[in-house]
């Protein structure tokens, strides 16, 4: 007796690039004998076997009522939207399902079911969604000096393994040349070594990524120049080693020069105090007491002068005139006659003289 059979088992294994399509088949032949509802259901198997199952599509058709109805896009919440039938009407024969705009995610294990009692027949199909390479960079490491070993590095940031790397050297001339024979290239690493090298050396050298699904390119340019004359580089960090020394210090005494000119100049002005007057002179503090006692003397009246206490000159106090009793200065008589009063209507004073010992009298 014939029964429910699958017929797509030739390809049970897909490929894909991230955003691409794919179409994983499912199609069937019905036998006489089965008569219950037709039920085709995918489900998805997650590589990670501690997932759950996920059934991402569903459809039952009851022949008995003449009705369709598609249960799907409401099990699997990740392909909502971009998942459907390839066949508008699966009853036919074809439960075939699209996926569209393919992600990393979707990478798994797809089980196709179709059920119609009594048959019942299933179909697993592994899909891997790759990554292409994006995002490629080249770098150079270790001194570009002649002589010298240089590394050349390429890294995709993006990409699913396993990605190989192959590097190229480019000519504007004659397009791609070939590599220097003491290159060594790690396909897997993307590292290409070059040992001792010269001046030919330079140059553009392009570095490809790939992998089964696409690929990715960066260009970098190498110049190899002479070595680095590195004495003369020593003995002029030197130089300017001393030189800016020289400099700080010649700033750090003018500083301290400036400073000790300005505490100075502070300790002068504290010294001299305006509310002190200078000091007299000697002649001038000998007769500023001498005319003082003469006008003292002659304000005075006849009646007064019996009062009157003789000072010699010998004790007239100064603050800088201090001589010995000998060099005492003697002075002459005034020779000046007392003016006539009288006539004024003043009271006549009499003027006193100095005799020969110093004593007024």
């Amino acid at each position: 007796t014939r029964s429910l059979s699958i017929t797509s088992v030739d390809q049970s294994m897909f490929e894909k690039a991230q955003g691409e399509k794919v179409t994983l088949p499912c199609t069937f032949i019905l036998s006489e004998e089965d008569e219950g509802p037709l039920d085709i259901e995918w489900v998805l198997i997650p590589a990670d076997n501690q997932k759950k199952e996920q059934i991402v599509s569903r459809d039952f058709f009851w022949t008995a009522l003449i009705q369709l109805y598609r249960i799907y896009n409401n099990y699997y919440a990740a392909m909502t939207g971009r998942m459907q039938f390839t066949n508008p009407d699966p009853k036919s024969g074809d439960g075939s399902l699209d996926i569209l705009n393919l992600k990393s995610t979707d990478t798994g294990t797809y089980q196709c079911k179709v059920k119609k009692a009594p048959g019942v027949q299933s179909q697993k199909i592994q899909l891997s969604v790759l990554v292409k390479p994006a995002r490629t960079k080249c770098s150079i490491e270790g001194s570009q000096e002649i002589g010298k070993d240089v590394i050349l590095k390429c890294v995709s940031q993006e990409g699913s393994p396993l990605l190989s790397y192959n590097w190229r050297r480019v000519s504007g001339v004659t397009g791609i040349q070939e590599l220097p024979a003491t290159s060594t290239l790690n396909k897997n690493t993307g590292e290409l070594l070059l040992k001792n090298a010269s001046q030919d050396y330079s140059g553009i050298y392009s570095c490809v990524a790939s992998n089964r699904v696409g690929t990715d390119e960066c260009s970098i340019e190498l110049n190899v120049t002479p070595p680095i004359n590195t004495a003369g580089v020593i003995v002029g960090a030197i130089i300017g080693t001393l030189l800016g020394l020289f400099i700080l210090a010649f700033l750090v005494f003018c500083c301290c020069k400036k400073q000790r000119e300005k505490k100075y100049e502070k300790e002068v002005h504290h010294e001299i105090r305006e509310d002190v007057p200078p000091p007299k002179s000697r002649s001038s503090t000998a007769r500023s007491y001498i005319g003082s006692n003469r006008s003292s003397l002659g304000s005075m009246s006849p009646s007064n002068m019996e009062g009157y206490t003789k000072t010699p000159y010998s004790q007239v106090p100064s603050e800088d005139f201090e001589r010995p009793p000998g060099q005492n200065p003697t002075f002459a008589p005034s020779k000046v006659a007392a003016p006539n009063l009288s006539r004024m209507g003043a009271v006549p004073v009499m003027i006193p003289a100095q005799s020969k010992d110093g004593s007024i009298v």
